[in-house]
Parts: structure tokens; sequence; C-alpha cells
């Protein structure tokens, strides 16, 4: 789980071009690797555009395909043009225009005469490369199979070597296949609301994932479902935590991370609704992100609260609330989400060489804060999205060393191209004194 930047979005006016190839292209040339995550920016665009479902699709498929293979699309433009310098504008043409041709295989009329009609003044540039780039077709995809994985995969050459020292080569190669294929759409029916099961089961293209009870494959996202909470869409990774942390009905439970929700959520239904869980967050808007999922999927036992558990103790209240402490804490860590880069496809670019040296310190503040939170007997998850070992067995490793009574009594790690999943590590820490 990472924090999100707050949207600058609040009431911009209204563009009275809504092509889905030059709304890509604006979201394209807007986006910055440390700015507002491109899937919020797709969505803010489709719902100022009143895009319909096909239309916001495709602009979702355009948008992520570009950021997913970035470097490769530069590569092959410098491979293709005669030299002489490229303004930032047309770039952003090229890329999009191979992007629809080379890698979403849409149309090749179509996709190359819409995106030249857009192109204003790089208009010739475009055709040229773009005709070009349809006649070499099979050269681009030797250059493509031959290129370092850096560039064939467009993921940061360090994580890459971080990767083939673990996985070696061959699991290298596998887990940056993963990285680079889109992610299926994936929901888990919400039984806090009697027979969504069912309703989900009818719905034709869901396929129930029988090794991932509750979980649907879907071959269309169900708007319909979704907005009545029958669902709620999240990958099977994300239940690891709550599945082995196992509230029981009438526990107390904190969720210290707890925005958007979905983890929460599937809290509150192994709870059968009963109980206390207390879902926190430290920022404002995401609580209000929590607050309407969580209303939405019936979730009744839970109450919300503002709260950064990295520079603030917990509330003065909870000493006469919860005298003993927690029976269950969730903490799903801030953490790089080196696990889920499939889905958070923006990611890869904001990832330095040492991306790991403050987030670190902060998973190792927030589960010394939390584990005295817990009751003798009382049981913490910590969960990250993340592979990497210095976020996860990592960390537990040092707290415990320094906190005495507590034990791990097991951990669960979910890699991509071994799990079918996305990736997720979970630590079951327990309270012995």
């Amino acid at each position: 789980m990472n924090r999100r930047p707050v949207s600058p979005y609040a009431h911009p006016p209204v563009p009275a071009d809504s092509n889905p190839r030059l709304l890509a292209w604006q979201i394209l040339r807007g986006w910055q690797p440390e700015g507002v995550y491109a899937d919020e920016m797709i969505d803010h665009t489709a719902r100022r555009h009143a895009l319909s479902p096909p239309n916001r699709a495709f602009l979702n498929a355009m948008v992520l395909a570009v950021l997913r293979h970035r470097t490769l699309l530069d590569g092959w433009i410098d491979h293709l043009r005669e030299g002489g310098k490229l303004d930032h504008d047309t770039r952003g043409w090229l890329r999009l225009g191979l992007v629809q041709c080379l890698i979403l295989g849409l149309p090749e009329h179509a996709a190359v005469h819409a995106t030249v009609d857009l192109a204003g003044r790089g208009r010739g540039l475009v055709n040229a490369v773009l005709r070009r780039a349809l006649r070499e077709r099979q050269a681009l995809e030797e250059l493509r199979a031959t290129a370092p994985p850096d560039i064939r995969f467009s993921l940061p050459e360090f994580l890459l070597d971080r990767w083939t020292k673990r996985y070696h080569p061959a699991g290298m190669e596998k887990l940056a296949e993963w990285c680079n294929t889109p992610a299926p759409i994936i929901v888990r029916a919400n039984e806090l609301i009697p027979g969504s099961t069912a309703r989900l089961a009818a719905i034709p293209g869901n396929t129930a994932m029988e090794e991932h009870p509750g979980f649907f494959l879907c071959a269309d996202l169900p708007r319909e479902a979704l907005a009545s909470g029958w669902c709620y869409a999240q990958d099977p990774a994300t239940a690891a935590a709550p599945l082995l942390l196992a509230p029981g009905v009438g526990h107390a439970v904190l969720d210290a991370c707890a925005a958007p929700g979905g983890k929460a959520a599937l809290l509150a239904q192994m709870m059968g609704n009963e109980g206390q869980l207390v879902a926190t967050d430290a920022a404002p808007k995401r609580l209000e992100r929590l607050r309407a999922n969580l209303s939405r999927l019936h979730v009744k036992n839970a109450e919300t609260l503002v709260h950064d558990w990295e520079t603030r103790p917990a509330p003065a209240a909870w000493k006469q609330r919860f005298p003993e402490g927690f029976h269950r804490i969730l903490l799903d860590t801030p953490c790089s989400n080196t696990g889920v880069i499939r889905r958070r496809v923006d990611v890869r670019w904001r990832l330095q060489p040492d991306f790991l040296a403050d987030i670190v310190k902060r998973q190792d503040r927030l589960l010394t804060v939390l584990l005295p939170m817990l009751r003798p007997g009382g049981r913490l998850a910590y969960s990250t999205c993340s592979i990497e070992p210095e976020e996860n067995e990592d960390i537990v490793r040092a707290v415990l060393a320094r906190l005495p009574g507590y034990r791990q009594l097991q951990t669960r790690s979910l890699v991509p191209h071994l799990s079918g999943t996305d990736g997720a590590w979970v630590s079951l820490i327990e309270r012995v004194v």
C-alpha cells in the first residue's frame, strides 16, 4: 500500500473535444513520475468527459500501454527516425501511434489516420514514422527480442538487476513479463450482502476462481455489481493478510492503514459484521474514499478515524475502550509496490536506485508503534505488496530482535510469476506476554 499524491484536479474547465486519442495524449503530456497516478488521471478525465464504457476502456488501454512500454517505444522511435530534433509533443504522438499499431493491435489504417489528424505541426513526421513502422514491423519485433531487458520490458535496470540476483535470469524474465501484462478484471464477492456470490456467478463472462474462493475473473467490468456493493475489485493477493489474521466474531480489530478499504471490508465479512473494527488512515481524502467503500459494501461494525501512526500515539480514549489492547491488528504498510507493477503501471517510473532508504524507516516505525497495542495472545499481520526482502522479512526480523514478548508464527510470500497473483508478503506475529 502506498499513499498517493493529492490530485490537483478540483473543478477544471471542460474541454470541448472528447476524442479518446486526444485525451490520452493530453494525459500523457501532463503525467509526471512524482505526480498524480495515471489511473486517477484516466478516471478523472473519463468522468469529466462522460465517456462511454468502450471509450473509457480505449483511453485506459492507450495510456497504460504507453507507460508500460515507454522505453521500448522510444527505442523504436529512435530507430525509425532520420535524426534531428524531436519535440516532446511530437514524441507523444509517435508513442501513441506506435502503441496502437504494434502493441494494442488496432486496425492499421484507422490508427495511423486518426493519430496523424490530431498531431498538429508534427503531422508529417508522425505519418512518415508510423507508416515506416508498419512496413518494418518484423524488424521492430526483432529489435525488441534482442534488446537489453530494461528496454524490452521498460523497467529500471537496477530493479531488474535485483530480481536477477534473487530469481536468476529466467525468473527475472518471467517476473518482468508479468509486470508488462495487462492485469485482468478480478472481483471479490461481498458476502455481507446475501446472494452476491450467486449474482456474480450469473453474470455472463464471470468465472469463479476455484483456487481463490469468493473471487471471480470477469470478462467485463461488472459496473452494476460494483455500484450495488455485491463485489469489490481486488486481486486475490490482497486477501492473504486478512485470511492469515483470521479475526473472530466479537473481536476488537484495528486496520491501521485502511484506505481504500478492500481489506477492511474483508475483515468485517470475516467478523460477521460484529465486534469492533477500527479503520484508520493518515490522509483525510483517502479516508473519505474508505468511508464510501465501507458504506457501499454494507459494513456495519467499522468506525473510521484520521490518524497518522508515524507521528501520533493512540487516542487517549482508547485506554478505556480497549484496556487490554486489540485482538487483531492489520498493518498493511506503505511500501514500494514492486509486487503490483502490472496494476500500478507508473510505479516503475517512480522508483530510484535508493528507493528503499526512506520506506524501510517508515515501515520499522509503524511496526514498532503498533505491536504494543496488541493484547496478550493477540496477533498482528504485517503486510506489504512488495517483493523486496528489505521491506518484508528484514523489517520483521529487526523489530522482533529489539522488542521482547513477540514471536513470528508464520509468513506467506506471493511472488507474481510463481503465485499467479499480484505480489504480497505477510508475517503473522503474536504477542506472548
